[in-house]
């Protein structure tokens, strides 16, 4: 919905203090004066500048009155420093309070909401969101003028739309330009590659732009054909994404950054022990507003690492920031209607609480196990291929019973090191299934029944997946009937 279309609906229904979350106040304005000239209110904008008294602009605002049914606006852009004076908080407060017979109103433009506690009840936040595909596009031709610049082809636009989604216009400006100088036409490349800076420059999320592919995995074909059924274009339901759970190496995260490549949606990474602010309602913030981007990158993929890290213990914590960062992400999985894939992953799920996997957060969960025989045989080419090693019958390859495909691409790699066989290298590597033996068959036992498997679907078995040790142990010796 357009911020004018909500300011016009709360103005009408007399919310006289209105909290503009925005990143772009200068295009606040502009809609706001907009909506104004069309309703005949009155707009009053005060910047901040080194002789504002907003005391005196309050309390000026006090004395105003407005004509018969109009309203006069007074706009407030980047006041929130002011907030902690409290002449300033108990004026504001007596001016939406009397706004509400006067028809006054007090907009506050910011990017963050940081509303002091007197005035929490008083104001109503109202969301100016980022631009739509379609102003992109009005932007895009603006900018590419000239024959060849803008895309003709309507795969070649939705690709440059899908690059800029989650921009500024100021953003998106500055990133076509960029491409028109650069390749003398709009480029998707180009616009991801400043895309990519502007996030990390935000400090919540990262854009992933490796070359992964599901042909570079190894097994976990039943996950595969899962994900790509359900993110096909033109499903009737919208997919909300999948739970990883399962043995450290394994390859949950190389997935996850596969299947954005694989569907051709920009993967992003949010770390959420890294929002985790020193200040009060910091974290919060930090993580509605990086949830915010990813809505408006759509569609994308969401990749959330290792929740458990940051989400876990969050009863025990004293401050209250754990569980309310769990409420806000719980929310967002449960209530968004954006096409954002989201993917998490864990290496314990016990640590987290029953209600982040429950049916309505993700569309399923998914066990990783130790690749058995068959996939590693499809692992090991991969990574002999990278480190530029023999793939031939003389390259005998280790006893590998347990290994993860991590420890597998970690014995090729210290063969391709030290200029030896992987055999001789395999003395280098420590398999997690015996550094990690106790935590992993806990895990596995817990699993069993409950998860899906992501290599031959269906639920998850023990039985099922017993490893090559165990299977010859079980063997009984042939009797010869001779020497009865």
């Amino acid at each position: 919905m357009l911020l004018s279309t909500r300011l016009r609906e709360l103005i009408d229904a007399a919310f006289t203090g209105l909290w503009v979350q925005t990143y772009e106040p200068d295009e606040a304005i502009k809609e706001i004066q907009a909506l104004a000239a069309a309703e005949t209110w009155q707009v009053v904008v005060k910047e901040p500048d080194p002789e504002l008294d907003p005391v005196a602009v309050v309390r000026a605002l006090l004395s105003l009155e407005s004509a018969a049914g109009k309203a006069t606006l007074l706009v407030l852009p980047n006041f929130t420093p002011y907030l902690g004076d409290p002449v300033v908080k108990q004026s504001l407060y007596r001016a939406i309070q009397r706004g509400k017979t006067a028809r006054n109103f007090i907009l506050i433009l910011s990017a963050e909401v940081k509303i002091p506690v007197e005035l929490e009840k008083v104001l109503v936040v109202v969301e100016h969101e980022l631009p739509t595909r379609a102003d992109l596009e009005k932007i895009g031709r603006q900018i590419g003028t000239e024959p060849g610049e803008y895309p003709e082809d309507a795969g070649e636009q939705a690709r440059l739309l899908d690059a800029a989604a989650g921009l500024t216009r100021y953003e998106a400006e500055g990133a076509f330009s960029l491409s028109i100088v650069r390749n003398r036409k709009l480029d998707p490349g180009a616009v991801w590659e400043l895309k990519s800076g502007m996030l990390k420059k935000s400090g919540l999320l990262q854009l992933h732009r490796g070359g992964e592919r599901f042909a570079d995995l190894g097994g976990l074909e039943a996950l595969k054909t899962y994900c790509l059924r359900a993110m096909a274009p033109g499903r009737p339901v919208m997919p909300k994404g999948v739970m990883l759970v399962g043995v450290p190496g394994s390859g949950k995260s190389c997935f996850a950054r596969a299947l954005g490549n694989e569907t051709g949606r920009p993967c992003l990474t949010l770390d959420v022990g890294s929002l985790m602010g020193s200040l009060v309602g910091q974290t919060e913030q930090a993580i509605r507003s990086a949830l915010r981007i990813a809505d408006a990158m759509a569609p994308c993929v969401l990749f959330i690492d290792e929740v458990e890290k940051a989400l876990a213990g969050q009863g025990s914590d004293l401050s209250g920031v754990t569980t309310r960062l769990f409420g806000t992400l719980l929310t967002w999985l449960a209530d968004h209607r954006t096409s954002v894939y989201t993917i998490g992953t864990s290496n314990d799920l016990s640590k987290l609480p029953s209600a982040f996997t429950r049916a309505g957060r993700f569309n399923s969960t998914w066990f990783f196990d130790y690749p058995d025989q068959e996939q590693r045989a499809k692992i090991w080419p991969l990574y002999l291929r990278m480190y530029g090693l023999d793939d031939g019958p003389e390259q005998v390859k280790p006893d590998d019973d347990r290994w993860t495909g991590a420890e597998i691409r970690q014995c090729c790699e210290e063969a391709a090191l030290q200029g030896i066989p992987i055999a001789e290298a395999a003395q280098y590597v420590i398999p997690v299934a015996v550094s990690g033996a106790a935590e992993n068959e806990a895990m596995r036992q817990q699993a069993a029944g409950k998860y899906l498997d992501a290599c031959r679907g269906g639920t998850f078995s023990l039985s099922a997946q017993r490893p090559a040790a165990e299977r010859r142990a079980i063997r009984r010796p042939v009797v010869d009937p001779s020497q009865n």
